[in-house]
């Protein structure tokens, strides 16, 4: 990965996940600055990580070829008009971890710049398992593409998506997505205790499965995850009936809906900005 001097604007979780991949691989904390409002998360950055901070936005961009946008998007607008009007933004990369504001409405903000990557990661990140959909504007060279990517591999997996569009596929496939096998997950913890399991032994059973089967998926690229349910569903047996239950019951429209729901909400979140 190229080590340029990078900048965080916000010192939350997902900023804090992509430091600490960064350090671990051993990019140099002198070119890392971090910049909030509020001095404990700083403090911990800089206790932790050994990075640069700041509570003034100017300061941590001035010398940046770098600037991670990392603020709540509702915060973004106020924050990207002192941003231009007080330093120099000519040259550099902007690279968004904002859900919901589309690059061109960035670039507005931003005074009319163009060098900007959006990103949409997800909670898993925290861990160093997250999923995370990108896309640049024509604008972006493929140096700059190449950092972009190899910023957010720090905490898991990338995909590319080639129309801006597609980032909203991103959050019903993966942003959102832990939510719906949380979801899952707590409707059999709470059969299984309802069968009669203690609440902390119906949780091991339901998430060691969980985590097991997303294992055997990621250790079997060359089988269809169809092939694989198909692999642990013996004819007249349980898992059968379980599984034609699911089918009876219309889990592909189910699934379909609530991922379609999730993509109209970010249609209309985009509005908002």
């Amino acid at each position: 990965m190229q080590h340029r001097h990078i900048a965080f604007i916000g010192a939350g979780n997902m900023s804090r996940s992509i430091i600490s991949g960064m350090c671990n691989s051993g990019y140099p904390a002198d070119k890392i600055i971090a910049s909030n409002p509020s001095m404990p998360k700083l403090t911990a950055l800089e206790s932790d990580f050994s990075i640069q901070i700041t509570q003034q936005n100017k300061h941590a961009v001035e010398s940046a070829e770098v600037i991670v946008l990392a603020v709540k998007p509702q915060l973004m607008e106020e924050m990207c008009a002192n941003l231009k009007d007080t330093v120099s933004l000519d040259g550099k990369l902007f690279i968004s971890i904002a859900a919901g504001i589309e690059t061109s409405r960035l670039g507005e903000m931003l005074g009319g710049q163009t060098n900007i990557v959006r990103t949409m990661p997800n909670t898993p990140s925290s861990l160093g398992k997250g999923m995370t959909g990108l896309y640049a504007t024509e604008h972006v060279s493929q140096q700059d593409r190449d950092y972009a990517g190899d910023l957010m591999a720090q905490v898991g997996e990338i995909a590319w998506v080639d129309k801006e569009s597609l980032i909203n596929g991103v959050i019903a496939a993966a942003g959102s997505s832990p939510a719906y096998f949380y979801t899952f997950l707590e409707a059999m913890q709470k059969e299984a205790e309802s069968q009669g399991f203690d609440h902390q032994t119906a949780r091991l059973l339901v998430q060691q499965a969980m985590l097991g089967a997303a294992e055997m998926v990621c250790h079997n690229p060359q089988l269809e995850i169809s092939e694989l349910r198909a692999q642990v569903t013996s004819k007249g047996g349980t898992t059968a009936k379980a599984v034609e239950h699911f089918q009876e019951q219309g889990i592909d429209t189910l699934v379909s809906g609530a991922m379609q729901a999730a993509v109209t909400r970010a249609e209309e979140m985009a509005k908002l900005f």
